[in-house]
C-alpha cells in the first residue's frame, strides 16, 4: 500500500473506492449486467409512474404504494450505479469525504424507506382481503399519505445518525474503501477508533426496521391466509391468493438477498472478498430492477394498461 494511504489523517478529504476487489481485470465485463439492471429500474419505474398517472382506475391506495416504491427504487439505484459504472468504466475511484457520507445517507435512509413500504403494502392487501367492505373507508388518500409520510420520516430519521457518527471517527489507517459504494460499516471499519456505537446503532436499525417490518408482514399473512382458507371454492382462494403474487415475490425479492447477505458478513470469513462485495451489490439493486417487472407482469391492470 501506498505511503499516501498509510500517512496519519483524521478526517480525509477523499475516500478511494476500490469497485470489486480481486476482479478488477473483468470491471469492464461485470459493469454490462449492472448497467443493464440500472437501464431497467429507470424503464420500469418510470413506467409505472406514468401509467399510473395516466390511468384514472389506477388512482388507489395499491398503487400509490407502488408509486412510493417506484420513487424509492429510482433514488436509491441512482445513488449507487452512476458512481459505480464510472468506477468500472473510468478508474474514477476517488469520492469526496462529505459526497461518501451523504450517499450513506441516501442508501440507508432508502433502504429503510423500501422495507417501510413494503410493509404498508402488506397493510393494504390486509384490509383488501380481510376487510373488503370497509377498504375505501380504511385506506383513505389521507390515511394512505400518512402512512407514506411516516415511512419517509422513520427511513430519513432512522440513517441520520450514520453519517454523523461516521465523521466523527478518526480515520489515520486507510482511506481505501473495499467496494464501490460508501455503505457505513465499510467506511466506519476504517476509523482507528472504538467504534461500537456505530455497530450497535446499526444493529438497532436493522431490528426496528427489517426485523419489526418483516414481524409485520408475517403477522397480516397469516390473517390473510386464515382469510383466504375460509373462502368456499378453490377458484375463489386462487384467485384472492393472485392478488397477493405480486406483493410476495418483490418482498422476497428484497428481503431473501438481505438475509442472505447479512448471514454471509457474520459467518461467512472465508468467503472471497469479492464474492462478499458481489452479493452486497445485488442486494441493493436488484429489486429497483425486479420490482416493475414483478408488478408489471403479474398485476392484471398494470399489464393491460
Amino acid at each position: 500500500m501506498s505511503d499516501s494511504n498509510t500517512t496519519d489523517f483524521i478526517n480525509p478529504s477523499t475516500f478511494i473506492l476500490m469497485g470489486i476487489p480481486g476482479l478488477e481485470a473483468t470491471h469492464v465485463w461485470i459493469s454490462i449486467p449492472f448497467c443493464t439492471m440500472y437501464i431497467i429500474a429507470i424503464l420500469g419505474n418510470f413506467t409505472i409512474l406514468f401509467i399510473v398517472k395516466r390511468v384514472p382506475n389506477l388512482h388507489g391506495p395499491m398503487y400509490y404504494f407502488l408509486c412510493m416504491l417506484a420513487i424509492t427504487d429510482l433514488v436509491l439505484s441512482t445513488s449507487i450505479l452512476p458512481k459505480m459504472l464510472s468506477i468500472f468504466w473510468f478508474s474514477s475511484r476517488e469520492i469526496d469525504f462529505s459526497a461518501c457520507l451523504t450517499q450513506m445517507y441516501f442508501i440507508h435512509c432508502f433502504s429503510a424507506m423500501e422495507s417501510g413500504i413494503f410493509t404498508a403494502m402488506a397493510l393494504d392487501r390486509y384490509v383488501a382481503i380481510c376487510h373488503p367492505l370497509r377498504y375505501s373507508t380504511i385506506l383513505t388518500n389521507p390515511i394512505v399519505a400518512k402512512i407514506g409520510l411516516t415511512m419517509v420520516l422513520r427511513g430519513g430519521m432512522l440513517a441520520l445518525p450514520y453519517p454523523f457518527l461516521a465523521r466523527q471517527w478518526p480515520y489515520c489507517r486507510t482511506n481505501i474503501i473495499p467496494q464501490p459504494y460508501c455503505a457505513h460499516i465499510a467506511v466506519v471499519n476504517l476509523a482507528c477508533a472504538d467504534t461500537r456505537i456505530s455497530s450497535y446503532y446499526g444493529l438497532f436499525v436493522l431490528f426496528c426496521v427489517m426485523g419489526l417490518d418483516v414481524i409485520f408482514i408475517a403477522m397480516s399473512y397469516v390473517q390473510i391466509l386464515r382469510a383466504i382458507f375460509s373462502l368456499p371454492t378453490k377458484d375463489a382462494r386462487l384467485k384472492t391468493f393472485g392478488t397477493c403474487s405480486s406483493h410476495l415475490c418483490a418482498i422476497l425479492a428484497f428481503y431473501i438477498p438481505n438475509l442472505f447477505f447479512s448471514l454471509l458478513h457474520r459467518f461467512g470469513q472465508n468467503v472471497p472478498l469479492h464474492f462478499h462485495v458481489l452479493i452486497a451489490n445485488l442486494y441493493l439493486l436488484m429489486p429497483p430492477a425486479l420490482n416493475p417487472i414483478i408488478y408489471g407482469v403479474r398485476t392484471k391492470q398494470i399489464r393491460e394498461a
